[in-house]
């Protein structure tokens, strides 16, 4: 091969290489042309749904409904959950389709099914969505549920109540309560978790301040377990309830009594109703009357829960498994102090008061035992009856 013909070869290889490169380029840039106009096409669509659900949310009423809150508050949230960088646009779901979805699940006890049908979306989509708004307000509990510090305020409603609270109760920073949510669990672990309902239940003991606010929650327990023992776990484990110093929650009398949890006089008159056509006759009574008035805070913050979000308070049987259901729990906990702080709904408090005041919500008050701890407290809490009944009959004369 003479030297004419090796350079050939040689210009024929570069121009062969050159239109390779050349073709490629073609292609990456026709791909880059395709990915854009797929975004593009993508973000339209995306706005397109997101500015759809805003105008069906655009009726107050009609949002408070479906999904327990108002517009602007709905927008509020979704900017928080945005924040958290746990939750996010994709191609085809803005946040505020996907936390439409979860609100819609929580307040209508939707089925996925039938998300299905109104957002024209696969199940296997809705299903990511709903985990994914679940675990973003997950890791919003220490912003919104927060226990009372040492050195804590005397709460609003017990100093501004006419001298009924205060100065007796001014070492009460709470109320502690149990309640049951329905859950799904294998028939070989049905027996733990069913109590004296006819389904397997959990036991969850929540604690709240005097302005519906939730400031403490342990869900997991099975429905058998006792309120004593799921109240020992919660003062003993890692993220435990905490009790400032020299204060106390008042409790039921499921509860036994000890410096830090007061509980009402035992086979004496109790319930608001039971007060309404006769006034308390001695220091017990007004005592039982007085608790009463307050610790029905965690009872109103319970019904008030519930009636926002039917998926914990349905007699059917969960779609999701127990552990779901305990972080439903907690994401719904966390949601109403939200609500309470910026859109608390007076008309659904109200109509959770009317039921309590005519008891169509369950409130038990089984017996209680004696130990030192409830000899102590049943020093504070004589105390308290004593002084209390002796302002009422000076006051009364």
């Amino acid at each position: 091969m003479n030297g004419f013909e090796v350079y050939r070869t040689m210009f024929i290889a570069a121009m062969t290489a050159y239109i390779g490169y050349l073709i490629v380029l073609i292609h990456v840039e026709n791909h880059k042309n395709q990915i854009l106009e797929i975004r593009t096409e993508a973000k339209i669509a995306r706005k397109e749904v997101r500015d759809k659900l805003m105008r069906k949310l655009r009726d107050v009423d009609e949002c408070r409904n479906v999904i327990r809150m108002g517009p602007q508050t709905f927008e509020r949230l979704c900017t928080i959950l945005r924040g958290t960088n746990r939750l996010r646009d994709n191609n085809y779901s803005c946040v505020e389709e996907q936390v439409a979805k979860f609100l819609h699940v929580l307040s209508q006890n939707t089925r996925n099914r039938l998300l299905k049908f109104y957002f024209g979306r696969s199940l296997g989509t809705i299903s990511s969505h709903f985990h994914r708004v679940l675990r973003a307000l997950l890791s919003l509990e220490d912003r919104f549920l927060l226990q009372p510090a040492d050195g804590c305020a005397i709460p609003n409603e017990i100093m501004l109540r006419g001298g009924k609270f205060y100065p007796y109760f001014e070492k009460c920073v709470g109320a502690i309560d149990g309640t049951h949510i329905r859950v799904k669990v294998p028939a070989k672990d049905a027996t733990r978790y069913r109590s004296r309902k006819q389904f397997p239940t959990q036991n969850i003991l929540v604690a709240c301040s005097f302005d519906l606010k939730f400031t403490y929650v342990l869900a997991g327990w099975e429905g058998s377990a006792h309120d004593s023992t799921v109240l020992q776990d919660a003062l003993t484990r890692e993220d435990k309830l905490k009790i400032p110093q020299g204060r106390y929650y008042l409790a039921d009398a499921g509860y036994a009594l000890s410096p830090s949890f007061i509980t009402p006089f035992r086979a004496v008159r109790y319930h608001l109703k039971e007060y309404s056509n006769h006034p308390p006759e001695n220091e017990k009574e007004l005592f039982n009357l007085r608790h009463s008035s307050l610790r029905n805070a965690v009872e109103r913050s319970i019904g008030v829960l519930k009636k926002r979000f039917p998926i914990i308070a349905s007699g059917n049987e969960p779609t999701y498994d127990v552990v779901t259901v305990t972080d439903i729990f907690l994401a719904c906990c966390i949601l109403h102090n939200y609500l309470m702080g910026v859109d608390p709904d007076n008309a659904l408090i109200a109509e959770v008061d009317n039921e309590l005041m005519h008891g169509e919500i369950e409130s038990a008050t089984p017996l209680m035992s004696r130990n030192d701890r409830y000899r102590q407290g049943e020093l504070v809490r004589n105390n308290i009856a004593r002084n209390m009944w002796h302002d009422y009959v000076a006051n009364s004369r």
